[in-house]
């Protein structure tokens, strides 16, 4: 019989316990980390957008989406007179339209990260110590009071929706087929690039017009780019990250919807 003294079986008996313990941890560790690349999946999966390039958003079912970022106008501050004419106009514009829009109204706390910023530089810059103090302090109330106060700025857009016409006749069995297999395939892509070029013609027109009946009314327009469009989106399916991961900006930016379609879009470029 051989005795182990005590010291050395607890030593022993230590290291299993800390062995256990890492397996466990890096075994919980790979199961978040699936789960989580399994939810980013499955919410991508039944996302609409397949694809956001040339200032455009496509659908997995071929139609293209242009967002119009409007001003706003407080229409209180106009006399009568200058309110019937505002009136009037965006009646002219709604019974010019021959196509349907979306008008969306969008809720986000205010941000002046590049304002803050920009005073910032304004501070190191100054040479007169009270105006720097002075400076330091105003920015100082700014931070404190969007912190507490929870300001929030509205944002108006209006999208201009183009089909083509085998969206427009799908039938209900279609639909639940579609429901029930989300992911985008092949084929899909390859068509929604033959027409793509001819449905981005009827488009442009819609958006000319839709412009400008909206300009008429006073508003100031502008068609969201292809880099715009994917911070609104990226904002709005993630309000809490966004505000901590800002988007990083790149030129020359197209986005696909699934991996896996990545070279059959190069395919169909080189082809």
């Amino acid at each position: 019989m051989t005795f182990i003294p005590s010291t050395t079986a607890d030593s022993a008996l230590q290291a299993q316990i800390k062995g256990v313990a890492e397996a466990q941890a890096n075994e919980a560790k790979d199961t978040v980390k699936n789960a989580k690349k399994s939810v980013d999946s499955s919410t991508q999966m039944h996302l609409k957008i397949a694809e956001i390039h040339d200032n455009v958003a496509v659908l997995k079912n071929g139609g293209v989406r242009a967002v119009l970022k409007v001003s706003s106008i407080n229409i209180h501050l106009k006399s009568e007179q200058e309110q019937n004419a505002i009136i009037y106009s965006y009646q002219g514009f709604l019974n010019t339209l021959d196509f349907p829009i979306q008008i969306v109204l969008r809720s986000k706390k205010l941000e002046l990260d590049d304002y803050i910023d920009q005073l910032k530089s304004l501070a190191q810059k100054q040479t007169n110590p009270l105006l720097k103090d002075q400076t330091l302090d105003y920015i100082d109330y700014i931070q404190r009071l969007i912190e507490y106060a929870d300001i929030m700025q509205k944002e108006f857009y209006v999208v201009i929706p183009y089909d083509p016409p085998r969206a427009k006749k799908i039938t209900f069995l279609e639909k639940f087929v579609e429901y029930m297999t989300p992911k985008d395939s092949v084929a899909q892509l390859r068509q929604r690039h033959r027409e793509f070029e001819n449905l981005r013609k009827g488009l442009n027109q819609r958006i000319n017009v839709a412009k400008s009946g909206l300009e008429n009314c006073g508003l100031k327009v502008d068609q969201l780019t292809t880099e715009e469009l994917i911070t609104l989106f990226y904002e709005c399916y993630n309000p809490r990250l966004s505000r901590l991961q800002k988007f990083k900006k790149s030129e020359n930016i197209d986005v696909v919807h699934d991996n896996d379609l990545h070279e059959s879009k190069e395919e169909l470029e080189e082809g």
